[in-house]
């Protein structure tokens, strides 16, 4: 091979393409399309918000019959077809400036040249042979690295909730730090996304063990659509809107920064109605002092500091907590 020559094509360059019968979608080598429309709706919704998606791989060659050239997609191939099948109206996605999804043709004029103007990056493998293709290929496609659950759970589903976990997990970066929740070592395994997971599937479906099993099942139940988004959206932003409202000290120098704590935290202050950023703070300063005390205990609180360290995740520590932190709101 030659080189890989790196440019940016427009959608409707794509689109031109694809139209002329120069890009060839199913090269011998490449996978049939097995992408559903929650996968398909994730990229279209990728590229209305701007955000980087990977490159595309391009082969040329030429059809000297035709005396034309051929752009063979070595790697893309799917994220190629999702993109031409948007255009040709076959499914609607996410626009941060509609509420619900939309086709294409919903969009407005301007919205629609903004999407057809958008760019991909595109590596063009000049002089590459098929030994040199099925190699790229196999680089392209290779996992570098063992995945958790959560990173699994991410690859494997593309729709509504996943997206919603995801935003509602990147929206608060600033909080996961500024609190000391997570490490910066557990936000690029994805486990603020988990966490918040976790709470989601908690406030729908009420307490219960931690389950990836479970979690898997949510993603895969709201996969095409969450109708609960926007009510679930304000019951997180209250909860965390309270606890923000005080001192980060509140929950950094307190036992609450440890995660299963402060699961249980916010999980009781959304049962809870009505309270005051001053009645959490008072509830959060007795709990930590009992938590750390030596003498004068009750029975409650060693069962508190049981099922504050010993299987945290089960359905009867949660429990216990949960009815603690509930008995100080």
């Amino acid at each position: 091979m030659d080189r890989v020559e790196y440019q940016s094509l427009i959608i409707q360059d794509i689109l031109n393409l694809h139209k002329s019968s120069e890009l060839d979608l199913a090269p011998w080598y490449q996978r049939r399309s097995v992408w559903n429309n929650p996968q398909k709706s994730y990229l279209i919704n990728t590229l209305h918000e701007q955000k980087p998606i990977p490159a595309v791989y391009i082969r040329h060659a030429i059809d000297l019959e035709k005396s034309k050239s051929i752009r063979e997609v070595v790697d893309g191939q799917q994220r190629m077809r999702a993109i031409i099948s948007y255009h040709a109206n076959e499914f609607p996605s996410k626009h941060p400036s509609h509420a619900g999804k939309v086709k294409f043709s919903q969009l407005s004029k301007d919205q629609q040249q903004k999407f057809l103007l958008t760019s991909l990056p595109v590596g063009n493998l000049l002089g590459a042979t098929d030994s040199d293709v099925i190699d790229i290929f196999g680089r392209i496609n290779s996992i570098s690295k063992s995945l958790n659950d959560q990173e699994k759970r991410n690859a494997a589903y593309s729709g509504d909730m996943k997206q919603f976990c995801l935003a509602q997990a990147s929206s608060r970066m600033s909080f996961w730090r500024n609190y000391g929740i997570f490490s910066a070592t557990d936000i690029s395994r994805m486990n603020e996304v988990l966490f918040i997971s976790d709470v989601i599937l908690n406030l729908i479906k009420g307490l219960s063990d931690y389950s990836p099993k479970a979690l898997n099942d949510l993603y895969k139940e709201y996969d095409e659509d969450f109708p609960e988004s926007l009510a679930t959206e304000k019951r997180l932003d209250q909860i965390f809107d309270l606890i923000a409202s005080a001192d980060p000290r509140l929950i950094s120098d307190t036992i609450f920064q440890r995660q299963p704590l402060f699961f249980s935290l916010v999980l009781a202050i959304d049962q809870k109605k009505k309270l005051t950023v001053k009645k959490i703070s008072t509830a959060i300063h007795q709990i930590d002092a009992r938590f750390n005390a030596e003498e004068n205990t009750t029975k409650e609180d060693e069962a508190f500091k049981i099922a504050s360290t010993s299987t945290t995740q089960r359905i009867a520590q949660r429990k216990i907590r949960n009815s603690y932190i509930l008995s100080f709101l």
